[in-house]
């Protein structure tokens, strides 16, 4: 008999935003473009210039976050079945693959930014002119998928589950929480910490970074196929 339970579905999606948030390529871009900027412009034009980018990251998720949640709420729920299990079993071994960076950091196969894309993103961040920060900004949110895409793509799917409007305000909240460190990152520095320090702390964390990522995501996987198979129903 399944077991009728009631997520805690806000919950879910604000710790899977945090763990999403301090993704290792999502900021380490950031830091690129902030280090490129400081060296050739002013704070203010710095300020500006980051916040557009961060702006562009944050509409390009959530217009793709809606496209995506209206489609898996559209799907007939036969059919979605499937689809919840496949992709459960994908973010599954994702997670593990996450979670292996803990321990081998980039060694064998790795959830990272294709290095082809890293090089076209350091020859983008110096183009320092509004629609080139723009178009930093939704090219970076394509490209970093590999990265970011297997959290996102599990509350997409959770959130199909009851599609309304509620859920979709857990989507904004999910991208709000997905962009703040970087907001953090970026008003730092424009207040003097300095960025060097900032990128210290990112490599010296970025393997306990995988390792919360990798452990959401076995999890959010997991639960994709619970709520599938009808162990769990989705409220």
């Amino acid at each position: 008999m399944a077991v009728e339970a009631y997520l805690p579905a806000l919950g879910t999606v604000v710790v899977t935003g945090l763990i999403d948030s301090i993704n290792p390529c999502a900021i380490g871009v950031l830091i690129l473009l902030i280090s490129i900027m400081i060296s050739f412009n002013t704070k203010k034009e710095m300020l500006f210039y980051g916040l557009v980018y961060i702006l562009a990251v944050f509409a390009t998720y959530i217009l793709a976050g809606f496209g995506i949640l209206y489609f898996l709420a559209s799907v007939p729920l036969y059919i979605s079945e499937y689809i919840s299990i496949s992709v459960g079993s994908l973010i599954i071994i994702a997670g593990l693959i996450e979670i292996k960076d803990f321990f081998w950091y980039g060694q064998g196969i790795t959830l990272a930014i294709p290095p082809e894309r890293a090089k076209q993103i350091h020859e983008m961040t110096k183009k320092l002119t509004l629609p080139g920060v723009i178009f930093l900004g939704i090219f970076v949110a394509g490209v970093e998928l590999p990265c970011t895409g297997a959290p996102y793509l599990a509350i997409l799917l959770l959130l199909s589950q009851n599609f309304n409007f509620a859920a979709f305000l857990m989507l904004v909240l999910y991208n709000i929480i997905f962009v703040m460190p970087m907001i953090v990152i970026l008003l730092m520095v424009n207040f003097g910490v300095k960025i060097q320090k900032i990128k210290r702390w990112k490599q010296n964390n970025r393997a306990y970074m995988r390792l919360a990522t990798g452990i959401i995501l076995v999890f959010l996987g997991w639960l994709l196929i619970l709520i599938a198979n009808g162990t769990i129903t989705f409220n």
